[in-house]
């Protein structure tokens, strides 16, 4: 027959097991700074966050996306990431995250690398004598702008144009065409008729490019003003309405086909 303490035997074994598995606070706040450490790492290094809050990369890139963007990828010679991870050069059709005045940062397309030369014909784009195919371009209705549309322009037309930008482009245009320098790069905006660009402000150095989109994480639902057709629609079916029943108005805040979706 078996006494009390034999029967108390097990769950006291069972509980002493669970309690040399329970971690210290030593050993949780050192799991926690290993946590903080490898966030700040990857967040320094590796991945940073972005919001996009214009139009001017539709449809490749939509106002309310979020994005994770690759800042190893072009990382300056020398730096810690580039010596454990994958590196390459800027190519063109790139769409890169690059220091800029205002805003701080922007998104746009490489479509001239150092020694390009580029001209644009009524919005498409030719380097070194031939088309760029350019499937992701959008030409979404805008007012005729002869120095967006045909670049380099021999005439200062547009008050948004940087002079001193104008006057360099003159120095830069060979037979109708402008010869992108070393360590500079060429780029534009996917919504072609919307976007401030290179067309307007000039080059952007290779310093200046930091990172490169991978995937949007998040999109929340926000129209476009750029798009005539989306436009007419929000005009006639107001999605926050109480027409729409609750749920349909809790899950349309956001974008969710979009999320996950990688970034060419």
């Amino acid at each position: 027959m078996s006494t009390p303490a034999q029967v108390a035997g097990p769950p006291e074994r069972w509980f002493l097991r669970l309690r040399l598995h329970l971690p210290t606070v030593p050993e949780a706040l050192a799991t926690l700074l290993s946590l903080v450490v490898v966030a700040l790492f990857l967040n320094t290094f590796v991945l940073q966050p972005y919001l996009i809050p214009s139009e001017s990369m539709e449809h490749t890139l939509l106002v309310g996306d979020f994005l994770l963007v690759n800042k190893q990828v072009y990382a300056p010679a020398g730096s810690l990431s580039r010596r454990f991870m994958p590196y390459r050069e800027v190519a063109r059709g790139d769409i890169v995250v690059f220091h800029h005045p205002q805003p701080p940062f922007l998104v746009k397309r490489v479509v001239g690398v150092p020694g390009d030369r580029l001209r644009m014909e009524d919005g498409r784009v030719t380097v070194n004598g031939q088309t760029l195919d350019e499937p992701y371009a959008a030409f979404e209705p805008a007012a005729r702008n002869p120095f967006r549309d045909d670049f380099p322009a021999k005439v200062y037309t547009d008050p948004e144009v940087d002079p001193a930008w104008w006057k360099q482009m003159q120095s830069l245009t060979r037979d109708g065409e402008l010869v992108v320098p070393e360590g500079e790069y060429f780029v534009l905006g996917d919504n072609r008729n919307h976007s401030k660009d290179s067309r307007f402000w000039g080059f952007v150095p290779r310093s200046q490019i930091v990172a490169r989109p991978l995937v949007i994480y998040f999109s929340v639902a926000r129209p476009s003003t750029t798009d005539v057709q989306q436009a007419a629609l929000q005009a006639t079916d107001d999605r926050l309405g109480h027409d729409r029943e609750l749920s349909a108005r809790l899950t349309g805040f956001a974008r969710w086909k979009r999320i996950f979706h990688v970034v060419h």
